[in-house]
């Protein structure tokens, strides 16, 4: 009995150390179907009772992007060209990878708060909440980049070895914003005005990221350098070089250290900041 008490004390004293990341890992063994499936289920959840269900998570994106080729080929400037490339089809990439960006940040602080009953009710590893609907929002990405992948190949891109490129950014791309809603689900949870900081910052963060411009081209030295160090900026431009430059990933070795930096960083940080908190989020909710 006494040996009994040791071992679980000691597993129990493990655990209490263990880095944030291992623990998240424990938590999600045994769930990725579950995972799954309720990724599947949040999408219909959140377009519930609308003629076109979940289409909508599809159709909003692409009326905005319509809203935005009209614009540029008609009105703003028309035949306007960045790096060569018309204006319109120059923002496409970005756009495919900034509609999923946004919707990770965004949706990604409020999920433990609109899923509080799996905190509340349930007993459920609540680092899956955040893995359910950035997953949901990846299943839209897809969707949306295969339709931009036909609309490049319609206008004569596309089809190239450098296209493949898509397979290491997008798993990137998903892992940097996860660990980041590691860290703002549980201090959204805590706080309504951080949640509302949150939403108050995106459309700004859209305007000083290079989705619409080249931000590597801004004419003040210190600017463009510190634009760098903006993680939108490398997932917009990493998907412009897959789909449109036609650059491998190492030929940007500076860009590249500095979103792997960012992302050991985010990483850490986000699991940490999750561990400290996940023991008390029942009681705020």
């Amino acid at each position: 009995m006494f040996l009994l008490s040791t071992v679980t004390q000691s597993a129990k004293s493990h655990r209490r150390f263990e880095p944030g990341f291992v623990t998240i890992l424990h938590e999600h063994r045994h769930n990725w179907r579950q995972i799954y499936l309720l990724a599947r289920t949040d999408l219909k959840k959140t377009y519930k009772g609308a003629f076109l269900g979940a289409g909508w998570a599809v159709v909003k994106p692409l009326f905005t992007l319509f809203i935005y080729w009209f614009a540029f080929e008609y009105g703003i400037r028309p035949g306007s060209l960045i790096n060569g490339y018309p204006r319109f089809l120059f923002m496409i990439p970005a756009f495919a990878a900034w509609f999923f960006m946004s919707d990770a940040i965004l949706l990604g602080s409020q999920c433990i708060r609109k899923n509080k009953q799996y905190v509340i009710k349930m007993h459920f590893p609540v680092s899956n909440i955040m893995s359910f609907t950035l997953f949901s929002r990846l299943l839209v990405h897809f969707i949306l980049t295969g339709i931009m992948y036909v609309y490049l190949i319609c206008t004569g891109y596309g089809f190239s070895v450098y296209n493949l490129q898509f397979f290491l950014y997008c798993p990137l791309m998903f892992l940097f914003f996860l660990g980041l809603s590691w860290a703002l689900a549980p201090m959204a949870a805590f706080s309504r005005d951080f949640e509302n900081l949150i939403k108050s910052i995106m459309t700004g963060l859209f305007w000083l990221s290079g989705i619409m411009y080249d931000p590597y081209d801004v004419p003040v030295t210190w600017i463009r350098y510190l634009m760098r160090l903006n993680p939108i900026n490398y997932f917009a431009n990493a998907y412009r070089d897959a789909f449109l430059y036609h650059k491998w990933f190492w030929e940007d070795t500076t860009g590249l250290l500095i979103i792997l930096v960012e992302f050991i960083v985010v990483l850490g940080y986000g699991s940490h900041k999750y561990k400290q908190l996940r023991k008390i989020l029942p009681d705020v909710l």
